[in-house]
């Protein structure tokens, strides 16, 4: 496809933008809805060239300006998230591989020097001292038959691994999940010894060194009432209604004494990495890495979700392959912009990330060159809680009221659906306001709700703004829903659209409502086509027909395609995820 961007010579562009999410900088560190560099590249190689300023006012984790140094472009980087900032600011913050590790590995003896060992267990195959790797924990639970205490481990375990199967150990009646929650218990280590090549798993044993936290301190935020996930993840139910409740008590102490080590390095730059590297592992060093028979399953970042079976990984092995991890991403930056040379590469990286609303953006006007966002999807992801886990350890919190999104229910902060749109319109204005002429935006999109693109519609017109038809991309992250993989049918969207806009005339948009024969024949169509399409992507291409037709998208939900596909007894494949034949 020929794209004309006068004055600039003609470019192109692909329709399907396929990326994987193994890249060293994606790898690096978790963000939610992180967009890979692969999948931002082709739009800054396609509307700049070397030199040209990008800006992104929700920029999130940063890699709109990881995309642009690797492409030799500067960057303007915004946001109101302070864990966004902390991340995207570290991804360009390159660093003395020797050093990085030198530092790290002090860091980590200052640690053991104050706590002892505390990862150390008997080994019970020879005797001798060995290194734990992990510890699974197992909920323990009220039978609501009996009342008693049950394992839920022990019970899956009875069951020969079939959760419908398990029984209460003390009065036999059936026992799940769902039942009341009233303590955790660790069942298994998995340690390293020199007696053994691969990893040996035994009963679980205290460690060998008593944990003394006398002294020690740790970050712990309140999840109150007050916050989405407070109601959507039930913590309050569950007694998890402060971040430090999310860890066990040996991972809190060695992660506090970690953080204040790191704080004590005196050189800011290795510093603010290892901090980066810190923050990487807290996830993982929580209860919220779920245990898989098979199979580690990691974490639902999305959500504050316990798993009834979890992991306790040692945070020391944690850190020092998380050390690794983030210098290969600083070692493929480096080469992604063609030198190896530290100095080099730090003059000339010229990325910048500030606080600041995209409703106000504080830059002059006609001073970027191009514009590559990815908002909030509405109620999909409340960023400030999720990041709260994070951010409680920085000592910085993001604010709640200025975040652009959409509340599912009411607990005071008034987030409304004219709210979100207010703060498009206005971003979108503003992001015309800096662009210079012949500029173009591009932003990335995605939701399950017509109603949520219908509210995108009328801030892009709002702002004197129009979608170029011949300009929208899907993006395929290979991600896939957990709603899809249970059920078999997808109802979040798993695809988002790339819009390209270019400055209109301001109007109001109200959009064509489209044929409901015509719109089934489509998506009857689409799902005819069947080659290798899940329901997303039926989804996206009615969108993209919508968006060139200028439909009012405000019905035109995913649910529509996944009734669809029940009422005419189609099944989605659960490996796949795709249509079945």
């Amino acid at each position: 496809m020929s794209i004309s961007l006068a004055p600039r010579a003609a470019r192109r562009l692909p329709e399907l933008i396929k990326v994987r999410r193994t890249d060293p900088a994606y790898m690096a560190h978790a963000y939610l809805t992180k967009v890979p560099v692969a999948a931002i590249r082709p739009f800054i190689e396609a509307f700049t060239k070397p030199g040209d300023v990008v800006l992104d006012p929700f920029a999130g984790s940063g890699m709109t300006g990881v995309a642009a140094a690797t492409t030799a472009r500067r960057a303007r980087l915004f946001d109101v998230s302070v864990l966004g900032r902390h991340i995207g600011a570290n991804y360009v913050n390159l660093v003395d591989a020797d050093q990085l590790r030198t530092r790290a590995a002090e860091v980590v003896r200052r640690v053991t020097e104050r706590l002892g060992d505390v990862y150390a267990v008997g080994c019970r195959a020879c005797g001798d001292r060995a290194r734990l790797v992990k510890t699974v924990w197992s909920a323990v639970m009220t039978c609501r038959s009996c009342e008693c205490p049950v394992n839920f481990y022990r019970a899956l375990r009875d069951s020969g691994w079939v959760k419908a199967a398990m029984r209460c150990p003390h009065c036999g009646d059936p026992f799940s999940s769902r039942s009341p929650r009233v303590g955790e218990e660790p069942v298994l280590d998995s340690i390293s010894c020199g007696c053994s090549r691969t990893q040996l798993e035994q009963p679980w044993a205290p460690s060998a060194v008593e944990l003394d936290t006398r002294g020690v301190e740790w970050a712990d935020a309140p999840i109150d009432e007050t916050r989405q996930m407070y109601v959507a993840s039930a913590l309050g139910q569950h007694g998890l209604v402060s971040t430090a409740a999310f860890f066990s008590p040996r991972n809190l102490a060695v992660l506090g004494v970690l953080k204040a080590e790191i704080e004590a390095v005196d050189e800011p730059r290795l510093r603010s990495k290892l901090r980066f590297t810190f923050t990487a592992i807290l996830t993982r060093a929580s209860k919220r890495y779920q245990w898989s028979r098979k199979r580690p399953l990691n974490a639902a970042n999305a959500n504050y979700y316990v798993p009834p079976v979890f992991y306790e990984w040692n945070v020391v092995d944690l850190f020092g392959r998380k050390v690794g991890a983030v210098l290969r991403s600083d070692e493929w930056l480096r080469a992604e912009r063609g030198t190896s040379l530290l100095a080099a590469a730090a003059e000339r990286l010229d990325v910048r990330y500030e606080i600041a609303s995209a409703a106000a953006i504080p830059l002059p006007d006609e001073s970027v060159d191009y514009v590559f966002t990815d908002p909030p999807f509405g109620s999909n992801i409340y960023y400030s809680d999720m990041n709260l886990f994070h951010e409680a350890w920085l000592g910085e919190t993001t604010d709640p009221a200025a975040e652009a999104v959409v509340d599912r229910v009411d607990t005071g902060t008034a987030r409304t659906a004219d709210r979100y749109e207010r703060l498009l319109t206005e971003a979108f204005r503003e992001c015309r306001r800096v662009l210079k002429p012949g500029g173009v935006i591009t932003i990335l999109f995605g939701n399950s709700s017509g109603a949520m693109w219908a509210v995108l519609q009328r801030a892009v017109a709002g702002a004197g703004l129009r979608v170029d038809p011949d300009l929208i991309s899907v993006l395929d992250k290979g991600q896939r829903s957990i709603k899809g993989l249970a059920s078999g049918f997808e109802d979040v969207a798993t695809l988002d659209l790339a819009l390209t806009l270019r400055p209109a005339r301001p109007s109001r948009f109200f959009g064509l409502i489209p044929d409901q024969r015509k719109l089934d024949s489509l998506m009857n169509r689409l799902i005819g086509v069947n080659a290798g399409l899940t329901p997303s992507h039926v989804y996206i291409e009615l969108l993209r027909t919508g968006l060139r037709s200028g439909w009012d998208l405000s019905a035109l939900d995913l649910s529509r395609v996944t009734g669809r596909l029940r009422e005419a007894e189609i099944g989605v494949d659960r490996r796949t995820a795709s249509i079945a034949p």
